[in-house]
């Protein structure tokens, strides 16, 4: 500990990751509440995965789609949670500087591939309600495994400068980090010089790239809701729009509070620390927590199928 007041270091051995400032004392406490919300994360995003592969009738694109949502949302939270505990719950609070920047990579790449994800999902539903006579030849299984691939990629190539720009940095100030997790700011924080080059292709993310996934999801939503209200009668148009709800619901959870805390992060407003930290914490769970309770609430054929599984056991 004695290391985190050393001035002039560049890339230093390890970071101080100081959990959530001002509430030490009830740093016990509160990983219970992160720890449910794990397990349910982790739990519900495998149980997704393990009834699309045992259910044939269930190897479709749009069920493919909620895989790789799951895949994603598996990979997001467990690139933060595990070390997040451990500082809660056993102090274990320094990270190598390697290790960090790791976690930096996953963390900020699967948020980028979660927007992508929602882009493609979109673009599905557009075809399916817009074009349903041309659905199954042109979103095909082929097809949802090369944009998994794409929507990877994608992140990977936007987060890579990112990360470079982070390591080239001198970290003369200090090396706590006053989060259970690296992240870009707080890490791009630390350090001295001008780095404005971070924090604006920080901006340049947020904006151009997740701005224009929300711009792509509205445009093709638009398009829907003109098809749907083109339909003959209530019933089929709520029919047709019931095939969105779910896409809706998880585009609401990961979009509009993800915006507000991006915002209020680079604003100069005096919030109390603890709270930012905390809500921080608590929004990156929420998507992986309850995308899969969305999906399998309100999928029917995903619900279906896992009451067939449990009563099959119960039997």
């Amino acid at each position: 500990m004695s290391d985190s007041n050393t001035t002039h270091f560049t890339n230093p051995s390890v970071f101080i990751l100081q959990g959530i400032p001002g509430l030490e004392m009830a740093h016990v406490w509160i990983a219970i509440p992160f720890c449910v919300m794990y397990i349910i994360a982790v739990t519900g995003n495998f149980t997704i995965l393990f009834t699309v592969k045992m259910e044939p009738r269930l190897h479709e694109p749009m069920y493919y789609f909620i895989c790789i949502l799951a895949v994603s949302d598996l990979v997001l939270s467990t690139s933060i949670l595990p070390k997040m505990l451990s500082i809660f719950w056993f102090n274990s609070r320094e990270i190598d500087f390697s290790a960090c920047l790791t976690q930096l990579f996953f963390f900020h790449c699967f948020i980028i591939m979660e927007s992508g994800i929602f882009v493609a999902m979109a673009l599905d539903r557009y075809v399916a309600i817009c074009y349903p006579l041309r659905h199954s030849t042109i979103v095909t299984n082929h097809m949802v495994g090369k944009i998994g691939l794409a929507v990877f990629l994608r992140g990977s190539m936007i987060i890579l400068p990112m990360l470079l720009l982070v390591r080239q940095w001198s970290y003369c100030r200090t090396n706590i980090i006053p989060y259970p997790y690296c992240a870009h700011m707080p890490v791009v924080g630390l350090a001295c010089g001008d780095t404005r080059i971070s924090s604006h292709y920080g901006l340049f993310v947020l904006f151009c790239v997740l701005g224009l996934d929300v711009i792509f999801i509205v445009a093709s939503y638009t398009q829907i809701l003109r098809a749907i209200f083109r339909l003959p009668t209530t019933d089929a148009r709520l029919k047709t729009f019931g095939t969105c709800i779910s896409h809706l619901c998880s585009i609401i959870v990961f979009y509009i509070p993800g915006l507000f805390l991006s915002l209020m992060s680079r604003s100069d407003q005096k919030m109390p620390q603890h709270f930012h930290a905390l809500i921080n914490n608590v929004y990156y769970l929420m998507p992986p927590m309850l995308n899969p309770i969305i999906y399998g609430m309100r999928t029917k054929q995903i619900r279906d199928r896992l009451l067939h599984l449990f009563i099959h056991k119960g039997t």
